[in-house]
């Protein structure tokens, strides 16, 4: 039996208004007032690795607010049934980039959302997996969202991160900017020999992207020399 395999994505429109609208997400209670730097941050792709972004299929480009960036891909897909190769059920991509920030402010990533389209058989799952971390740095806690079958729709996950236990990037230091994503389809109770499932954090179209959601504050002004002794020369 052949199954139909919709796609249906956010409109450009859209997306753009999420992106223009995006705000950090902080924890309950009251925090600092936290205000984008009003220079433009530039954000480049350093290196990119993994069966789930080859050279070329993934992008950055950062919001106009500097409130947040988006990644896009445009061959992110793992998938299990005929035809689909022994290694396809699982794909990964990890991204390097390297993060040019204005003089005098530090960020840190406060929510990120994922999302992208699953055709998941009964009794099929896929997963999303993601974390991420500052050179030389610990990396965050890998977060995991498992979706199940029968699905055939877009998803979206959300991580978000309480406003105590964010991780900023260093001030004063030039540190590249790692994320790790994964997608993983099980065929579960169903038959891989005839059905086909799938998962993707993909768009044809570019609509579809991960969105990075950035906290800033201010770094502290340089502590100034204490005056030497003696500089003063002798009374004459």
């Amino acid at each position: 039996m052949s199954h139909s395999l919709p796609r249906t994505l956010f409109t450009g429109a859209a997306a753009a208004a999420l992106i223009a609208t995006a705000t950090p997400a902080g924890a309950a209670g009251p925090t600092p007032q936290i205000t984008a730097p009003p220079d433009k941050i530039v954000i480049e792709l350093a290196t990119v690795n993994g069966s789930g972004c080859r050279e070329g299929t993934a992008e950055v480009a950062v919001a106009p607010d500097n409130t947040a960036f988006t990644v896009t891909y445009s061959d992110y897909l793992a998938q299990v049934g005929p035809g689909a190769p022994p290694t396809g059920f699982r794909k990964n991509c990890q991204l390097n980039l390297r993060v040019h920030v204005p003089s005098g402010f530090t960020y840190a990533i406060v929510q990120a959302d994922y999302r992208g389209f699953a055709f998941l058989q009964p009794g099929a799952w896929g997963q999303e997996k993601a974390n991420y971390y500052f050179q030389g740095m610990p990396q965050t806690t890998q977060r995991t969202h498992q979706f199940n079958g029968p699905l055939n729709d877009n998803w979206q996950a959300t991580d978000r991160t309480e406003y105590a236990d964010l991780v900023w990037a260093p001030c004063g230091e030039k540190r590249n900017f790692n994320i790790n994503t994964e997608l993983r389809v099980n065929a579960g109770t169903s038959n891989p020999q005839t059905a086909t499932s799938f998962m993707t954090m993909d768009s044809t179209d570019a609509s579809v992207s991960t969105l990075y959601h950035l906290a800033w504050q201010a770094c502290p002004a340089p502590r100034p020399r204490p005056s030497q002794v003696g500089s003063v020369g002798p009374a004459s």
